[in-house]
């Protein structure tokens, strides 16, 4: 089983940055950290991914340039850093993991969810 706690959501100004983390806990393996988003109304969509054996990493095309997904050294917090925000990037943003086969968008394959934090961009 793993638990996932995301933190570092809040609001902020268009242009502004936030840091969000993931602090990933439990014994099961995962191939794949991810940051999902959502809006009322709408699917989850994958923002980014990242194997976490070999820190290859994944963006979809509205964040690349802005946004960034790492993780530190021992694993067990991914972090997704967002600079020059929009008001279309706010949404609840979910940190999921995978445990098998390849990263992905679809959110259905994920297996663990963190609660979602909120991240609103005015």
């Amino acid at each position: 089983h793993v638990q996932l706690v995301e933190s570092g959501g809040g609001s902020v100004q268009a242009g502004g940055s936030l840091t969000l983390s993931c602090a990933r806990s439990g014994s099961t393996n995962s191939i794949c950290m991810a940051w999902f988003r959502q809006v009322p109304g709408r699917e989850r969509e994958g923002v980014a991914y990242m194997y976490r054996g070999t820190s290859t990493t994944y963006y979809i095309d509205s964040v690349k340039g802005r946004f960034t997904i790492s993780r530190d050294s021992a694993k067990t917090t991914t972090y997704l850093q967002m600079n020059d925000l929009r008001v279309e990037d706010s949404g609840m943003y979910y940190c999921a993991s995978k445990r098998n086969g390849w990263c992905s968008f679809r959110h259905y394959e994920y297996n663990d969810w963190g609660q979602g934090t909120q991240v609103t961009v005015s």
